[in-house]
This record gives structure tokens, sequence and C-alpha cells, in this order.
């Protein structure tokens, strides 16, 4: 027998007189916060090009935020889900696919999209900077690669009753041929008793459209807080690499210094030898590893 509802109604009763347009609904896009690593330009033949973090923006086109810098990303389709649409997102502005891929949070501040309730269900992908093939969507002016810095300005704290209020702000920088966008988020820990949690904040923002200062910074915290306990960054990695530059790219995301021995340790499971080395010119051969497969996480 068919349960009823309050109003005497089975569900297909219900579903039949149901009425979405009763209901004021949000807007739902995915945004995509695109992490590679480059080589920098070299002084020397004779020493290894430094790395650099970077990510994708794209100048908008069109109203809001005309002529700022965005991240890709763009609305959901009825015919797909949020990671669907993030995924043909990324096809569409790197001409890539099958590539890490994750979701970050889901961003439903008020007012945070000026045209109309906008919720942006946001993702990251790691791409090997060999596999790109970079082109600007149809509503976007152009596209570039930002090297990005995510620095802790200061941090202060608070007692309250039952816990403590954490607040640490960063300051985000991105450059790219000549443009220079700059923001402050706010990172708010609060841990009490029977609960914690953690909120961003825009302080203050140059050049970015929306909200997108803030997942970004989401995104930056995620990577690295994921590349202390899985294989996350060898998804920057070519196929064949040395762990001098393996290093780099764990140095680069860290932000800071990392002890040769102890990070050979760390690794030490996570890749595999080959029998292939470096050939580069003014350098000595360097042996070559690949990422461990079956040790994967």
């Amino acid at each position: 027998m068919d349960m009823l509802d309050r109003d005497g109604l089975t569900e297909c009763e219900f579903l039949e007189q149901y009425r979405a347009g009763d209901f004021e609904r949000p807007s739902v896009a995915a945004d995509m916060v695109i992490f590679t690593v480059t080589d920098s330009e070299a002084d020397s033949y004779r020493k290894l090009p430094e790395k650099e973090l970077r990510i994708l923006l794209i100048r908008r086109g069109g109203h809001p935020f005309l002529g700022k810098w965005a991240l890709p990303g763009g609305f959901v389709r009825p015919n797909e889900t949020t990671e669907q649409a993030a995924a043909r997102e990324l096809r569409e502005e790197t001409g890539v696919d099958n590539v890490y891929l994750e979701q970050l949070y889901t961003f439903s501040d008020i007012g945070r999209d000026p045209r109309t309730w906008v919720m942006s269900c946001s993702y990251m992908a790691l791409i090997n900077s060999d596999q790109l093939e970079l082109k600007a969507g149809d509503d976007a002016a152009e596209a570039a690669w930002f090297k990005l810095s995510y620095r802790l300005l200061r941090e202060r704290k608070e007692l309250v009753e039952d816990g403590y209020v954490k607040t640490l702000e960063y300051e985000l920088k991105l450059s790219s041929e000549g443009e220079e966008l700059s923001a402050v988020v706010a990172r708010t820990v609060t841990a009490r008793a029977t609960s914690t949690g953690t909120d961003y904040s825009i302080v203050s923002n140059d050049g970015l459209a929306f909200d997108h200062a803030k997942i970004i910074a989401c995104a930056i915290e995620r990577l690295r807080g994921k590349v202390n306990y899985t294989d996350i960054a060898l998804h920057l990695m070519p196929k064949l690499f040395t762990l001098t530059e393996l290093q780099q790219v764990y140095e680069v995301i860290m932000d800071k210094e990392l002890l040769k021995a102890a990070f050979r340790r760390k690794v030490a499971d996570l890749v595999t030898e080959t029998d292939h080395y470096t050939e580069n010119a003014g350098h000595r051969p360097s042996r070559l590893y690949r990422r461990n497969l079956e040790d994967s996480r």
C-alpha cells in the first residue's frame, strides 16, 4: 500500500502536482583550479631550471567583471553532473582529458555573482605541462598560465569560551607576461568542544573576478595538505623524471626547501627507478624514475 503524506497524497500524486517553479532555484557553475608546474629559464646551461607552480586563468570577454581574470568554468548543463561539467570545461580550455580531478568545495555565499543566485561547485585538476594545448573558450577574451605565490602574512588567535578562533591571512600573487594580480585571503579556523570548521574570506582583491581568490586559496591549501600523505604531486610530473625534479615540485608546492635525504626516504615507495638517464649537455647524467602505479594512493 502506498504511503500518504499529510495532505493525503501518494508519492505519484504529489509528483504530478509538484511545480518546481514555485521555488527559487540557484544556477550551478563548475569552476576549475587547474595546476601545472613549468620550468623557469636557467641562467646557465649548467644550472638546472627552477620549477614554477602555475594556474590557468581566463580573461573575461563579457559582463560581469569584463576584462578581469577568472578561473575557467561555466554553468552545469541539464544533462550532466558537476563533475562531467568540470571535465568538459577542462577539455575545452586545455585540450586534455583523463587527468587528476577532484572536487574541492561548494561556494554558495549570497551575492558571490552579481547576476543572480549562483553556486559554484569547484574542482582541482593537476596537469603535466607537456600535455597542454591552451585555448580560450567562447566566453573568454584570452587564456594564460599565471605563476602563483601564496604566503602567510599574519596570524592571530582568539580564545573563546569552549575553544579558540585562529585567523591566518595569506597574500596571493599571480603574474603572467606583465599582468600582476593580487589578493589577501583570510582562513579562519574555529575549534570548539563540539565542532570545528574552516572558512575563507577575501580581505582585499586586485584583478580577480567573483570570489575566485577564495577558491584558489582553498585549492592551494588542499594541494599542500595532500602532498604530505599522498602521491598527488606525481600527477604534475612527466612519464620519466629525476628525483631532483620531483623534489623541486614538492618544494614549489610547499614553498619551502626540503632536505634531500629525508625527501628521498619519503618518496621511496612512490617511485620506481628505470634504466634510463638524462642526456642534458653540461650535466652529469641522472637516473630517471617513474610513478609507482602499484603504490598509487
